[in-house]
């Protein structure tokens, strides 16, 4: 009714019923979904801004928004679309008019962004903060910082704040990691209110 004309359905259907529409049929539409995606967001080399942490990665996304929309064409997320399906419905609306892109990701248990990774690509990370949020999907705060590491495994430059002691020391523990495994070197550029920091 709407004018959707293509479906991934993981169900059963009577196709004769839907006339002037595909309907492909998969095992699992949000794995199928996330795959199109990440498809899609590979065919762009433009900068793309990856942000994560506990809170205020909407807040940091429309601010970059507002003061870079002068210089470029951006696409970003919608309102708070950082899920496992808000993800990939951001992403999918890259364009080639688009010189700039700003997503969020947000998780809640372990192995979550690893596939929101593989869909956003960002070349650039923001680390907001971490706090008590989802705590219940890891094992411990670190385990969970670990995690929300894994969106920038191929990023260039990773900022993030320096007032959470435990998230400055798995950020260069995972920096080191990333150096050694694949020689690539991650710039670090770090905030703080309270200790020393490039800002």
């Amino acid at each position: 009714d709407e004018g959707v004309s293509c479906f991934f359905t993981s169900e059963d259907l009577e196709i004769s019923k839907f006339k002037g529409v595909w309907i492909i049929k998969v095992d699992n539409t949000l794995i199928a979904l996330q795959q199109l995606v990440a498809w899609h967001r590979a065919k762009f080399s433009i900068p793309v801004i990856g942000i994560t942490g506990s809170n205020g990665k909407t807040i940091i996304k429309e601010w970059l928004y507002q003061l870079l929309e002068p210089d470029y064409k951006i696409i970003r997320s919608p309102k708070s679309f950082n899920s496992q399906i808000g993800v990939p419905l951001s992403v999918w609306e890259m364009k080639d008019e688009h010189t700039l892109a700003i997503f969020e990701a947000g998780i809640s248990q372990a192995g979550e962004m690893d596939q929101l990774e593989k869909i956003i690509k960002p070349s650039i990370g923001i680390f907001t903060n971490i706090g008590e949020t989802h705590n219940e999907g890891f094992l411990n705060m670190r385990h969970k910082i670990n995690e929300k590491l894994n969106l920038f495994k191929n990023v260039s430059t990773l900022i993030y704040c320096k007032d959470y002691h435990e998230l400055g020391d798995c950020i260069v523990q995972f920096a080191n990691q990333i150096k050694a495994n694949i020689e690539q070197d991650i710039q670090l550029i770090s905030w703080s209110k309270k200790t020393i920091a490039n800002l």
